[in-house]
């Protein structure tokens, strides 16, 4: 029987994204399910197992034209091994035999990665990467994460840290962040650290503002409050949003610089305020950035969406060249 079919799976702290693909990477059909962190997430593998076979037996689909199962997690990935350790949003503080077990559930073979080189992989191959070898994915929500991928393989390094661009440092003894270092791109463009950032420019400002009174006055204040507050005119909200594409511009210059990728994707929730966050960051990368990157880098918005991690998972498994 011809393999023909992928299955991707986008594990998240809060929900498990579940996509059956073509080979040629077109979905046929998705479903997910919510993630149950409880008992050390001792639950999450054995559902992830029986949402697989139950939907592979809903749909009367035959195993064996399956290629195999991607799939993009939290947390450090061992690629050799196939395990997960340092899941901390899914309560996996120990190491997680993953592939091992997953394998063994479902008779089809798996590959993981890191969530966000998952992301990655998908905009590239579906996205507005358009298939192009040199691509590199920064996602903006909670935190700051990314996937850089060069002549079409993911970058890992050593250790699998490769890709952390959310850790760049981008103001030097800058705002502190969780990885003890200070100034890295995370505080600065992630929803939280627009946030800080709207916070301590109110604080200086004296000049009359909507978010400056949200802020006074103790009121929640988001990014997407932000970025809304700045297309309405209000200054103070468009000096944070010019803040957050200096420090974007110039991390992807510093990027273009290194990797001369065809394209830098931005995703994530903070992209959904679209061009007036795409405009600032790239008046500031075509200011940065070296002659001969700036020329052929384009800088530009994700284009998938939720969709984007079960695309790259099931790309994971396009590619690997592991049989079970």
């Amino acid at each position: 029987m011809v393999k023909d079919k992928l299955i991707g799976v986008d594990l998240g702290g809060t929900t498990i994204k579940f996509a059956i693909l073509t080979d040629e990477g077109e979905i046929q059909q998705k479903w997910s399910l919510r993630t149950n962190i409880l008992d050390e997430g001792s639950h999450i593998v054995p559902d992830i197992i029986e949402s697989i076979n139950h939907h592979l037996d809903l749909y009367g689909l035959s195993k064996d034209r399956f290629i195999g199962i991607g799939m993009g997690t939290p947390g450090t990935v061992d690629l050799a091994e196939g395990t997960v350790s340092k899941a901390f949003n899914l309560n996996w503080s120990e190491s997680q035999t993953v592939r091992a077990d997953i394998e063994a559930g479902t008779g089809l073979p798996l590959t993981l990665d890191n969530d966000a080189n998952a992301a990655a992989l998908g905009e590239q191959w579906r996205g507005a990467g358009n298939n192009e070898p040199d691509v590199v994915f920064i996602t903006l929500g909670t935190g700051v994460g990314g996937g850089l991928i060069n002549e079409g393989k993911l970058i890992h390094g050593v250790v699998g840290a490769g890709g952390e661009v959310g850790h760049m440092i981008v103001e030097p003894d800058g705002y502190l962040c969780t990885c003890g270092n200070h100034g890295c791109l995370e505080q600065y463009t992630s929803a939280t650290g627009v946030v800080h950032l709207a916070q301590d420019l109110a604080e200086a400002y004296a000049g009359d503002s909507e978010l400056k009174h949200m802020v006074d006055n103790g009121d929640e204040v988001t990014s997407k409050i932000v970025f809304d507050l700045a297309k309405d005119g209000d200054y103070l909200a468009n000096e944070v949003v010019e803040k957050v594409g200096y420090y974007l511009g110039y991390a992807t210059a510093n990027i273009a610089n290194i990797l001369n990728p065809s394209s830098i994707i931005i995703g994530g929730g903070v992209s959904a305020a679209g061009d007036y966050l795409l405009d600032p960051v790239k008046k500031n990368f075509q200011r940065f950035a070296f002659k001969g990157t700036r020329d052929v880098t384009r800088v530009k918005l994700a284009e998938l969406g939720n969709d984007a991690g079960a695309y790259g998972a099931a790309s994971l498994a396009k590619n690997a060249n592991r049989t079970i």
